[in-house]
């Protein structure tokens, strides 16, 4: 399998997941699916400076994403994909397409309507909702920010445990 990190954090690529996740799992490719971005030209160019010169960046939809995962498992790259929110998550895990992967929760802040659950991560109802649900699609959640740092498990998660 070579996607090597599946990733919830509203930054997408930033310090953390180039530096921390990137020498941690050597990724080679960074997907970005975001619907908003993928039709933004000039915010891919912006994420784009972030993305070290031995890294690619491709942008999708949901929808694209849906249909390049397969590709994405087998691609001798080593795939990083990150989304901004839990609902893209929600939405690209339908059908089984994320079925037997791992998914990372690293950086969902504060906002309205979400309770703090670790201090990095913030849910709401629906957030709560949409993770059960991509659990539910074969999907292993938990939260972790940093790769040294110890998962916590989606039921300490919907618990709003910490």
């Amino acid at each position: 399998m070579s996607i090597v990190l599946l990733r919830v954090d509203e930054r997408l690529i930033h310090g953390q997941v180039v530096v921390g996740w990137g020498e941690y799992t050597h990724m080679e490719q960074i997907a970005v699916v975001d619907d908003e971005i993928s039709a933004s030209p000039w915010e891919q160019e912006l994420y784009c400076l972030g993305v070290p010169a031995n890294v690619n960046a491709v942008f999708a939809t949901v929808e694209e994403a849906k249909q390049a995962v397969p590709g994405w498992r087998d691609d001798p790259l080593r795939v990083t994909v990150l989304l901004r929110d839990c609902q893209s998550l929600e939405r690209l895990a339908a059908d089984g397409t994320l079925e037997g992967l791992e998914v990372n929760l690293g950086g969902i802040h504060s906002a309205p309507g979400r309770e703090r659950v670790l201090p990095y991560l913030f849910l709401s109802e629906a957030d709560r909702t949409s993770l059960q649900r991509v659990a539910e699609a074969g999907v292993t959640v938990t939260a972790r920010d940093l790769p040294a740092s110890k998962p916590v498990p989606l039921s300490h998660l919907i618990a709003g445990c910490q």
